[in-house]
């Protein structure tokens, strides 16, 4: 609250010599009184509470834990929800289609800043807005994906924090003959028809080569279709899974588990969330802490940054979790030197 000061000669109220009138005394009272309330006012209108938005392409439900990351980080920084700070939410609920029209609404709320998580939804961002910044928490390729310039310089209005997904499928697949020394073929389950599976099918691939593994590329064509593909992975003689980590993968992410389960087929994801909804394992970057993190760009950019010199930065956490109770359901032994080195054990 700005400070005022009041000023006001005895004279003006009728004063004299010291000697104060009721009628004088109540009307400078009053007089006080309204000053104080218009600077109240005016300082609550400077200091009107930042507005995010955050934008999730998944649901509710799926993405509770990250959004409570999010959260922690911004009360650590000192802002509370709903008393210094207004946070709008919006979730796509793994229909990406609706990713622009959900912008489009936390545009219409006048946000400040706009959080968000996946690749579909970076672009939806980018797409409408080129003054709102924009922070993104789960970014597989920005630069690949023209979302920024680079990753030191940013550029416009984009920055946050990626996912590395390139690097890790490389570790993935060792994990998994790490598990399976027999192991020979994989099958890279993904969604039929994005570009972006795609690609990540063809980085896979050299990687698995270069273990002397055989990547089959597994599409489905929608939640219905995962059953057929599963079907047709297991007979062509797909002998474990490499869930693409994708908004499709995450959203199906109960269906897909069931069915692995059904045909005893080892899969692993990328990241913990899987894992502890049931799946064999899990190997990636500490999501939640880059929704943690999240939060100290958004502090920034409240207090004056521009996105454009916020460095894209990269995750500093990554965690290998190991479902024990999935590997019983597929009379899977996990090795002791895989499973001494998972960060956690579900049993």
């Amino acid at each position: 609250m700005k400070p005022f000061r009041i000023s006001i000669r005895a004279a003006a109220f009728g004063f004299s010599s010291g000697r104060f009138k009721s009628g004088n005394v109540f009307l400078l009272a009053l007089t006080v009184m309204l000053l104080a309330l218009c600077s109240y006012t005016e300082a609550q209108q400077s200091g009107k509470a930042p507005r995010i938005g955050v934008l999730i392409t998944g649901s509710l439900s799926n993405a509770t834990r990250r959004v409570q990351a999010l959260q922690r980080g911004l009360r650590e920084l000192g802002y509370v929800e709903g008393n210094n700070i207004v946070i709008e939410y919006r979730y796509a609920e793994g229909k990406s289609e609706t990713l622009p029209e959900r912008v489009d609404e936390l545009i219409r709320l006048n946000v400040d800043i706009i959080v968000t998580d996946t690749s579909n939804a970076i672009t939806a961002a980018k797409n409408a807005t080129t003054t709102i910044p924009v922070v993104f928490t789960t970014a597989n390729d920005p630069v690949a994906d023209r979302q920024v310039s680079s990753l030191a310089k940013p550029g416009k209005n984009l920055t946050g924090f990626s996912i590395l997904a390139l690097d890790l499928n490389g570790k993935r697949l060792e994990l998994l003959k790490e598990t399976l020394p027999r192991l020979s073929r994989i099958g890279f389950l993904t969604r039929v028809g994005p570009a972006i599976g795609q690609e990540r099918f063809k980085d896979a691939e050299i990687a698995a080569k270069g273990l002397g593994l055989q990547l089959r590329y597994i599409g489905a064509k929608d939640a219905d279709d995962l059953e057929r593909a599963v079907d047709a992975a297991k007979r062509a003689g797909v002998q474990a899974f490499l869930a693409h980590p994708s908004t499709f993968v995450a959203t199906n992410r109960a269906r897909i588990i069931e069915l692995v389960i059904k045909n005893r087929l080892p899969v692993i994801y990328g990241s913990r969330d899987h894992a502890e909804a049931g799946a064999l394992m899990s190997y990636g970057p500490d999501l939640l802490d880059n929704y943690r993190r999240a939060a100290t760009y958004v502090d920034k950019i409240l207090k004056g940054a521009k996105p454009a010199d916020l460095p894209v930065e990269q995750p500093t956490k990554f965690e290998l979790v190991i479902n024990l109770k999935a590997a019983k359901q597929i009379g899977l032994t996990i090795p002791p030197n895989v499973l001494a080195r998972a960060d956690k054990v579900i049993k």
